[in-house]
């Protein structure tokens, strides 16, 4: 009989280390294999055979830094968190600001205007129309910007009631066969810190995750490495909540906008949805559920209900 042994504490911190790197570097090399598999090489990454070896010195040279700017923003945004998976982390709320909840957003536009920089050439930039512009190749173009954000609104407000009946429905699931000890007991500690923030940095905070988010993983990844892919990176990207419940619904929300974007062919709708959802969570239902618990009402069913203001 063959048996196993349990890897050790040592080997357990290395594979934290090093596991989020190389997924990383598989993430952005799969994304650059998609690319050209799919035709969707931007014109200075594509090694073509009649371009002088001094071209495709440049253009390869190029398509490597983008690759590794690209793997940077995938571990520090997507993969770090899975090394504190299982392990109690205190966050230092005393020193945390408003501005660095927006550190994150801000690197993920930092890639893209690498990306798309080094890929269609500096003048690319300042040359919006056509399909080599940046509105087309991250799904921003459109003949009615309004009626999309419109469209997005109202199946923003139906992706919220069905999330949240699906994560209500898996709670009391959870409540009846394990028991009350299978739901968190208490919120993860920033988002209590996050609902008392002033409402205008809320809100700001809900526009920014529905504009950025929504451009690099349904703008721009999901036309380059499918549905699936980009939803797993943006469950990914959720992970240090560390609450199992909130993952469903983000994923669940995930699925929801990538069929949005499929449908229209365009992210405008996505954008709206995202902002909403985030707006009415930050604004409206995480305020109250913690009303709610710092008054006592959590236990039972009370508590399975307020928690799925946390877990959408």
């Amino acid at each position: 009989m063959k048996y196993h042994a349990l890897p050790t504490t040592m080997e357990l911190n290395w594979l934290r280390v090093v596991g989020p790197i190389l997924l990383s570097i598989a993430a952005a090399w799969s994304l650059d294999f998609m690319m050209a598999r799919r035709g969707l090489l931007p014109p200075y990454f594509q090694l073509d055979a009649a371009v002088s070896p001094a071209d495709r010195t440049a253009r390869l040279g190029r398509r490597l830094l983008a690759g590794g700017i690209l793997t940077a923003i995938l571990w520090i945004g997507v993969f770090s968190p899975l090394s504190s998976l299982g392990q109690e982390v205190e966050l230092d709320l005393a020193g945390m600001t408003a501005p660095r909840l927006f550190l994150l957003h801000m690197l993920l536009v930092f890639s893209l205007v690498c990306w798309y920089g080094l890929g269609f050439g500096g003048w690319a930039l300042r040359q919006p129309t056509g399909a080599m512009g940046w509105p087309a190749q991250l799904g921003f173009r459109t003949p009615a910007v309004g009626r999309e954000v419109g469209i997005g609104l109202v199946v923003g407000v139906g992706a919220w009631l069905v999330t949240l009946g699906v994560l209500l429905g898996v709670a009391l699931f959870l409540w009846q066969v394990v028991g009350e000890e299978a739901l968190p007991k208490e919120p993860p500690p920033v988002i209590p810190w996050i609902a008392a923030l002033p409402l205008w940095i809320r809100l700001l905070l809900s526009l920014s995750a529905g504009v950025v988010e929504e451009t690099f993983f349904r703008g721009f990844l999901q036309p380059r490495v499918g549905i699936a892919a980009s939803t797993v990176l943006f469950v990914l990207a959720h992970a240090s909540y560390e609450q199992p419940l909130m993952l469903v619904g983000v994923a669940l929300l995930s699925l929801i906008y990538a069929f949005l974007v499929k449908w229209r062919q365009n992210i405008w709708p996505a954008i709206a949805a995202h902002a909403l959802f985030d707006a009415v969570q930050l604004a409206v239902v995480i305020p109250t559920a913690l009303d709610f618990l710092q008054d006592g009402a959590g236990n039972g069913l009370t508590q399975v209900a307020l928690w799925m203001g946390f877990a959408g």
